[in-house]
């Protein structure tokens, strides 16, 4: 590593190195976010497909009408 800065430094790219450690560290943060955000998402979809599953098992909902109980004068 002390070599490549030591090339890039004597021949004055020291704006080239500096853009080249900006942009792999965005990269790295970007995808890095990314991973992070597909797991929240699988994460969640794990939850409402448990969710539907209890509704299902426990005579839950199925989302098209109110549901009332028996001592609910509606």
């Amino acid at each position: 590593m002390e070599d490549l800065i030591r090339t890039f430094s004597t021949r004055g790219d020291l704006a080239h190195l500096a853009l080249f450690l900006w942009a792999s560290t965005a990269t790295a943060l970007a995808l890095f976010a990314l991973r992070e955000l597909a797991a929240a998402m699988r994460r969640f979809d794990e939850f409402v497909r448990e969710l539907s599953r209890f509704n299902r098992k426990f005579g839950g909902n199925d989302g098209h009408t109110p549901h009332r109980t028996p001592r609910d004068p509606r």
